[in-house]
């Protein structure tokens, strides 16, 4: 890896070469804006996070401990802030990844407007916002590594912590939904996201045209031999662009998906298409009783009718969700996929671990990436199987209604303590007792927006008007550090100043002078935790 020294050393060489037509570079500020963007190009980061991933899992194989997490970020701004305050609260960003949720991209990132979770927004949206996140992650780069430059030359010994500088680029597991077409649509697509960066691409066995969120009625599921092809199409793209670590997550929607689009052909029985079919539900007939067009197979010697929904879809066995999940996770890890995605009804962890400990009966070491989604009610259902667990240990029930566990005045209850520790425990209990190797939470950016947002606007609009901002968002930020309440630097204006200085010397005008109101916040024992309450006069 390139550091400050070599870097310099390097531009006086490029000096001596080029002579008196670069008398006026400084090698000592060529060396910082290369140091600053250490990422030159989107697939440079693909492979620098693909070898972390493979990293982690390999760690994670040696010790369930080592899971990952992540949140799902729709803007470069909201994952570059994210990863700022991972570094400022933990120190490093070993383990902590980013998520690309398709969800968010239909919701917020499309021409469109605001669009359902089933493919319609833009292809290109994606591998776009993936080129965003990774925009903004180099900048937090450029800025922190210019902020050390600056103590540098004020005499401070950071040379250290520049020469071993922790990046703000992060592996991103990107969702491409169930390939937006065909294997060569889903080639092309999986090319630019990992032309923008995408170490590791999410993909599920969903029919494209009719794909719905995993979370709603109504998924298609296809063949295998439809979703091997297009889990070879994203390997293909990987080792074509000399990403050869790349990750693919197999995503399989079987546990709540009722219906397939295709009967696929079975060459011999016992081959994948034979078990794909065995799960189709249908009914025995005799060739008298068959209507016209009426499709007919033959299983278990018997003349067999699939029933069929008048939009042309053909119904799965009722019951027969887990053994497909299981066949479908087995599938995928035995024909090129990396890690395993389940959509689950609940984030119970004895429901997962029943899948995975029958995956892992065929191989060992598969493990996956959970949705710790906020389409599920975390508290509704911990508190339920809080309740079940109570019950079955013979406590007395007495004092709850089961089916009103929601309700506030059960909060403080012991029920309620014991829910709320299961969900503190889920990810790592999940890790060591269901193969859960990543956890990530698909939407939380798009809460934490509305709820903040609806928050102050109730307070700046009625009765509190500035207060609201002052009190719940800048007093915030400034005791507790948060980067972006000098937003002017957090938009790079002080890197820009530097940089203006190094392209024009003394001439250059710079905006962060003495009038800069940005002067304000710097800190004057701005960081106290201690907390105002509010004065009678605002209430």
């Amino acid at each position: 890896m390139t550091t400050y020294t070599s870097a310099i050393k390097l531009i006086r060489q490029l000096k001596n070469k080029h002579g008196k037509n670069w008398a006026s570079i400084s090698p000592e500020s060529a060396a910082r804006m290369a140091i600053q963007n250490r990422f030159k190009t989107g697939l440079d980061i693909a492979k620098y996070t693909a070898s972390i991933m493979r990293k982690d899992m390999a760690a994670y194989d040696a010790d369930s401990s080592n899971y990952t997490q992540s949140l799902g970020c729709w803007h470069g701004f909201v994952a570059q802030q994210k990863m700022i305050a991972v570094k400022k609260h933990h120190g490093t960003t070993q383990k902590r990844y980013l998520y690309l949720s398709g969800w968010m991209v239909a919701a917020l990132r499309s021409e469109f407007g605001p669009l359902p979770d089933q493919s319609m927004h833009e292809k290109t949206a994606v591998p776009k916002l993936i080129e965003e996140i990774y925009t903004f992650l180099r900048q937090a780069d450029a800025i922190e590594l210019n902020d050390l430059f600056r103590r540098l030359d004020a005499g401070e010994d950071v040379q250290d912590q520049i020469d071993n500088y922790e990046s703000h680029i992060v592996p991103i597991i990107a969702d491409i939904d169930a390939g937006f077409g065909n294997e060569e649509a889903t080639y092309l697509l999986a090319k630019k996201m990992i032309e923008a960066g995408a170490c590791a691409i999410q993909i599920e066995n969903q029919v494209s045209d009719a794909k719905q969120c995993g979370h709603q009625d109504g998924k298609v599921t296809v063949p295998h031999e439809d979703f091997i092809a297009k889990l070879n199409a994203i390997r293909y793209a990987f080792l074509e662009l000399g990403v050869e670590e790349g990750v693919i997550v197999a995503r399989t929607d079987s546990e709540g998906a009722g219906l397939t689009q295709k009967l696929p052909l079975s060459l011999k029985e016992g081959d994948l298409p034979s078990q794909y079919m065995n799960f189709v539900d249908a009914e025995e007939v005799t060739l008298d009783k068959v209507n016209n067009h009426d499709v007919l197979f033959k299983r278990d010697g018997k003349l067999m009718r699939p029933k069929r929904l008048p939009n042309g879809l053909y119904k799965f066995k009722e019951g027969s969700n887990i053994d497909r999940v299981v066949l479908d996770c087995i599938t995928s890890l035995q024909n090129g996929a990396d890690l395993l995605w389940i959509e689950t009804p609940t984030p119970h962890i004895g429901q997962i671990a029943h899948m995975v400990n029958r995956i892992r009966q065929v191989i060992p070491n598969a493990k996956l990436v959970y949705n710790n989604s906020p389409s599920f009610n975390w508290t509704l259902n911990f508190r339920q199987q809080a309740y079940d667990k109570m019950l079955e240990a013979g406590e007395n029930m007495t004092n709850y209604n089961r089916s009103e566990l929601m309700d506030a005045k059960y909060d403080n209850s012991p029920l309620s303590e014991r829910a709320d520790d299961m969900i503190l425990n889920f990810q790592r209990d999940a890790a060591r007792e269901a193969g859960i190797f990543h956890h990530l939470i698909t939407l939380p950016t798009y809460h934490t927006t509305a709820l903040h947002m609806n928050d102050l606007v109730e307070g700046y609009f009625g009765d509190k008007g500035m207060l609201a901002y002052v009190r719940e968002v800048q007093r915030q930020e400034i005791r507790k550090g948060v980067s972006c309440v000098k937003h002017q630097r957090m938009a790079g204006s002080d890197l820009g100043d530097d940089h203006k200085t190094f392209f024009a010397g003394d001439k250059a005008l710079k905006a962060g002078g003495e009038k800069n109101t940005s002067n304000q916040f710097e800190d004057k024992g701005n960081t106290s935790k201690e907390k105002e309450s509010m004065p009678s006069s605002a209430l």
